[in-house]
């Protein structure tokens, strides 16, 4: 990546970048993190249906929050920017710890997709000291993972 007259150029044709840019999702000219989230729907569906026991799910989602540490980090440092809107990784790792044992359908989705968006956007405490405090691809992980677990206990009451 590189920036260029004051705007960055991505290049989807790094892995590390295409994940970052949830596939090219985070590129939409506004709301880039509700666009993400709704890139991770079809990789969700996917996840459970070849995992679709919790053990394996939470593993798999685990190993992508871990990773995501790397990529998002790796994308930011490559922008120079800090949680450039456009790395929406961390989207698709807290909405997949949102849906965690829910049962899957359109509804859930739908309920998991609005309570996933309204925690990362509003940031209660302390998704925003958490936002404001760490930095580098765990701080750009963290509060998505923070915003998906609080999402998730409410979908646990819900579902």
């Amino acid at each position: 990546m590189k920036q260029t007259e004051n705007k960055v150029a991505f290049d989807l044709t790094q892995p590390v970048q295409f994940l970052a840019l949830g596939f090219g999702s985070g590129l939409a000219p506004k709301a880039p993190g509700t666009f993400g989230t709704l890139a991770a729907i079809p990789v969700f569906l996917l996840l459970t249906m070849l995992m679709p026991t919790p053990l394996p799910y939470a593993l798999a989602v685990i190993v992508m929050g871990v990773a995501g540490i790397y990529i998002c980090g790796k994308a930011a440092d490559d922008l120079g920017v800090h949680d450039h809107p456009a790395i929406v990784w961390d989207e698709f790792v807290g909405f997949f710890i949102t849906m965690f044992m829910v049962p899957v359908s359109w509804q859930s989705i739908a309920v998991g997709f609005v309570l996933f968006r309204v925690f990362d956007i509003f940031k209660p405490w302390p998704i925003s000291f958490i936002d404001k405090k760490m930095t580098g691809g765990l701080g750009i992980m963290f509060d998505d993972v923070l915003a998906g677990v609080f999402a998730l206990v409410i979908m646990h009451f819900i579902f």
